[in-house]
């Protein structure tokens, strides 16, 4: 399976992104990170001092302790939260996993559900097209509920009654298809466009 260390020559570096990113509002001082890390201080004090120069995150004193942040204007902000998310937590599950789940054509995140936002009435965080195992889902979908702390907002349709939703342009088709989103699995392209042969 691909991992974040794919795309960065450092281990520390890599374990450092998927902190930040999995807790995008969360702000850490450097022993609260080698806790959770599980690394040497030093190693992450050189990669902080990285990862500061190149802007990815900002830094804040506090009383006598200097607090980390993800930087949310560094150029390469979307694209590392992307990779974080199809690579850890539910969307690495979910890849890890597909097999099981049946015959998956897109899986996709809101964006507010990337951002750890809760969803306003009738948005969900997830939404799941395909033939799929429905227990095989809410059994990936339950665990990372009870790591989160709160119940994910999730629909799943058939590709036929999904691509006959954004045929009719159903309103809350509409609003999955103009909302920001993250593909965990399937194209971007044909989940806004892919249409029933013969139609």
């Amino acid at each position: 399976m691909s991992k974040l260390q794919d795309f960065m020559i450092s281990r520390v570096r890599a374990k450092m992104v998927q902190l930040f990113y999995s807790n995008p509002e969360e702000m850490y001082y450097v022993r609260e990170i080698t806790r959770e890390i599980k690394e040497e201080i030093n190693a992450v004090r050189r990669e902080l001092d990285r990862m500061l120069g190149n802007g990815m995150l900002r830094s804040e004193e506090r009383g006598n302790r200097l607090y980390y942040q993800l930087n949310k204007r560094y150029v390469y902000h979307q694209e590392l939260q992307q990779m974080v998310v199809k690579s850890s937590g539910l969307g690495g599950k979910i890849r890890k996993f597909r097999r099981k789940l049946g015959q998956v054509s897109f899986v996709m995140f809101s964006g507010k559900f990337v951002q750890g936002i809760a969803p306003s009435q009738g948005e969900v965080d997830l939404l799941v097209v395909g033939d799929i195992v429905l227990p095989e889902l809410e059994q990936l979908i339950k665990a990372e509920e009870k790591k989160i702390e709160r119940e994910i907002n999730y629909a799943v349709f058939s590709d036929e009654e999904f691509e006959f939703r954004k045929t009719r342009r159903d309103p809350f088709m509409m609003d999955v298809l103009y909302g920001t989103r993250v593909m965990v699995i399937g194209s971007e392209v044909e989940f806004v466009e892919r249409k029933i042969p013969g139609l």
